[in-house]
């Protein structure tokens, strides 16, 4: 394995000579960044913020580029977070769609989306508006682009004065941070086809990143990267192969075709990566979460079998180039739309005595996955629903899942009830991480579903996912255990929960601070617990549908802020008196 430190000077050289383990090496990113030439930090210098993000802001989607959803700030402590009072509230203005968003906050001014990709700029401070952009985006009874699961948008990211959003028909949009006036608009994917976008972009190497969805609707997934400054595509990776009379792209490409069958390209393949990102700056590695397959049923889309790369995987590419790296499958040969595009994480870790540069996973399919980032390695995998029976296990010698032969519903020709269902044992809302407790913060949920194979007529602007619903001849659905909903902590060096706080309405986003608290959205409230007993310390009402809570500091004063409710929708900021 190579690793690129291209930025690095003589002087951080030195430093790093001494290190056998490439594992410390992320350790030393602060440093790296502090003695590299000063023509690089100045033209990464919003990035270079994102490998050390300043305590007092939020400056990424997962505040900084591992995705830890972690604050230094403690002004806010578990012995004082019961006197937490609403600071401001300002209601947004768009409707239509839940809040899935995590604000960004930079220089005293709160940027996020609402529904209908809608974009605004706060002050941090008071609440009051400076500005707001709306793209007028119709909705689908109104001629607007197919999407599979809600006119949402989970936020923007931030290069220089530039404030970058995807929306739903498929443009990545760069808006002046001053004014939301328009700087550059370009349209990522296909005109007239089913792709949408509701994933927050994310900045790496100067460039931005993007990827989509559509899975469902029969889409080909991939993910672009566009100079932040012109909009210009810097480069693009396909996810899934295409047809072979056409060409492959790369040997990536080619690599993956050969886990094919049939003619999976009619109905696009998949893959898309509508959520999952993060970006190791020391590796120059961006890691990619992709999703199901199009259709859903693999006997549809691939008739002779096949692990579908890169379905359903975690893959590594080069962030400057898109060149691939490595990948992991989670879900070989989807048929359940497992998708592993929920949140990644990266972290360092020691696990059996070894310092290890690790990224960590809770995707749909239901097992908590820590891989070696520079490598790709499985080290370990385990259950952490309660309702998990499509397989009873990960083979610790070759990291695939032990699956339950009935869970091919297709092969067995029976429909058949599996845990989870479709919408995941974990979806799109993120964990968090405290250095200090050692614990992940994971929003999961039990759930199940009926799957029965049923043939494709590939319709353009209609579902098409090769599964029927059983009809009347479908059996009585299975109780789920444990609870709907529910807030794990979660030890990632041993794999095992360590306690829970079971829920009563659907999860929200998590975010975990330097005071021993983690806040999280649960069914109509923001909830704050001891990050290290799970107890639950404060609540308060903010409206059903929850995003994920970020907070920041101005004139030492520490905020929390979060997106939630739907008549209207809000933005609800908190402070202690």
């Amino acid at each position: 394995m190579i690793i690129k430190l291209d930025f690095i000077t003589k002087e951080a050289m030195m430093v790093l000579r001494p290190i056998r383990d490439a594992g410390v090496l992320v350790a030393l990113v602060g440093t790296l960044v502090a003695l590299a030439a000063p023509a690089a930090v100045v033209a990464q210098v919003d990035e270079a913020a994102l490998v050390a993000a300043p305590a007092a802001e939020w400056l990424t989607y997962g505040r900084d580029y591992a995705e830890t959803h972690y604050s230094p700030l403690n002004q806010i402590t578990a012995a004082n977070v019961a006197r937490l009072g609403v600071a401001w509230s300002w209601d947004i203005p768009k409707r239509g769609a839940r809040l899935e968003a995590t604000p960004i906050v930079h220089d005293g001014v709160i940027y996020a989306t609402g529904p209908f990709s809608f974009v605004f700029a706060l002050d941090a401070r008071t609440g009051e508006e400076i500005w707001h952009w709306d793209p007028g985006i119709p909705s689908g009874s109104e001629g607007g682009p197919s999407f599979c699961c809600g006119a949402v948008n989970r936020g923007v990211a931030m290069h220089g004065d530039k404030v970058f959003v995807g929306l739903l028909d498929g443009r990545l949009v760069a808006l002046n941070r001053h004014t939301g006036a328009i700087e550059w608009s370009v349209q990522t994917t296909p005109m007239g086809l089913d792709y949408s976008i509701t994933g927050a972009p994310r900045v790496v190497k100067g460039n931005v990143i993007i990827g989509n969805g559509g899975a469902e609707y029969g889409v080909r997934g991939y993910v672009t990267a566009y100079d932040a400054e012109t909009g210009d595509q810097a480069w693009r990776f396909h996810l899934v192969p295409g047809n072979p009379a056409d060409g492959f792209e790369n040997d990536a490409m080619r690599m993956a075709a050969e886990t094919w069958t049939g003619e999976w390209w009619v109905v696009g393949g998949g893959g898309t990566a509508w959520d999952g990102f993060a970006y190791d700056p020391v590796l120059d590695l961006l890691y990619i979460g992709t999703g199901n397959g199009s259709p859903w049923s693999r006997d549809e889309r691939s008739p002779g079998g096949g692990d579908n790369l890169f379905l359903s995987s975690i893959v590594a590419v080069r962030g400057e180039t898109g060149e691939y790296v490595w990948h992991y499958q989670t879900t070989p040969g989807d048929d359940w739309d497992y998708t592993a595009v929920q949140p990644i994480m990266l972290l360092d870790l020691t696990i059996q005595g070894r310092q290890r540069a690790v990224l960590v996973q809770a995707p749909k399919n239901g097992f908590f996955y820590v891989l070696d980032r520079i490598t790709g390695e499985f080290i370990s995998a385990q259950g952490y629903a309660d309702a998990l029976t499509w397989a009873t296990g990960v083979d610790q010698e070759t990291g695939r899942p032990i699956e339950v032969p009935e869970a091919r519903y297709g092969q067995t020709g029976q429909g058949v009830y599996i845990s989870p269902g479709p919408t995941g044992a974990h979806n799109w809302r993120p964990m968090s991480w405290n250095p200090t407790t050692g614990l992940v913060y994971l929003p999961a949920q039990n759930t199940n579903s009926y799957y029965e194979r049923a043939t494709v007529n590939y319709q353009r602007g209609q579902w098409n996912t090769g599964t029927g619903r059983g009809g009347a001849n479908r059996p009585a659905r299975p109780e789920i255990p444990g609870p709907r909903t529910m807030l794990l902590g979660w030890d990632p060096i041993t794999n095992t929960e360590v306690w829970r706080a079971e829920s009563t309405g659907g999860n929200g986003g998590t975010m975990s601070t330097a005071g021993n608290l983690v806040f999280r959205g649960s069914g109509a409230q923001l909830i704050a617990h001891d990050a290290r007993t799970g107890q639950e310390l404060w609540s308060a009402d903010v409206g059903n549908g929850t995003g994920t809570p970020v907070t920041y500091e101005i004139e030492g004063r520490q905020y929390v802020t979060i997106l939630s409710g739907s008549n209207p929708p809000k933005v609800w900021t908190f402070a202690l008196p």
